[in-house]
């Protein structure tokens, strides 16, 4: 299950943190921020009442650029279609936002991210020589066109279900649209 994340959730978030990320994970009180933060939203992943996965979005009001600043499971929660709901659930509220564009930036040594992004609709737009630190490895800065993306969703939802216009892909364009 899916749901917003909340301060409750921050010691769960942050061991899948240092778990996700070892050499350079955020510090709980950057975290805390995050999470209280109006310009972002996290979500989080539940199974069984307990957490296994974790992503965010920051897009302040006004602002027509978002940015995707983090998705982590648990290892043993991988590979089976919660990355993607999160990061849907992340472009549709960047959608609800009305962001235009959405960046991201991916390990070069993650194909496995890179290949859900890409098949997300994200484009590689840019490289950041040894980003991250102190592993020294480049960082892919990828972007997205939201309203594509929404596009294509909205398609896929209404040829997979007569239902279409449920979950993620079906947000309305909320007060933060002006």
């Amino acid at each position: 299950m899916i749901r917003d994340a909340t301060l409750d959730d921050l010691a769960a978030i942050m061991a899948l943190e240092h778990a996700a990320f070892p050499t350079d994970a955020w510090s709980e009180p950057m975290m805390r921020e995050e999470l209280r933060s109006p310009h972002g939203r996290y979500y989080v992943v539940e199974q069984a009442g307990r957490l296994v996965g974790y992503a965010g979005l920051r897009a302040p009001k006004g602002g027509r650029d978002g940015d995707i600043q983090t998705i982590a499971l648990e290892s043993a929660a991988r590979g089976r279609g919660q990355g993607r709901a999160l990061l849907r659930h992340l472009l549709a509220e960047a959608a609800a936002r009305c962001v235009a564009e959405v960046f991201l930036e991916v390990r070069d040594d993650n194909p496995v991210a890179q290949a859900l992004y890409r098949s997300e609709g994200f484009v590689e737009v840019g490289r950041r020589p040894r980003y991250y630190q102190p592993d020294d490895v480049d960082a892919i800065v990828m972007s997205l066109d939201v309203a594509a993306w929404r596009g294509a969703a909205e398609d896929t939802a209404a040829a997979q279900s007569p239902a279409a216009g449920e979950g993620p892909a079906d947000t309305a364009r909320g007060a933060w649209c002006t």
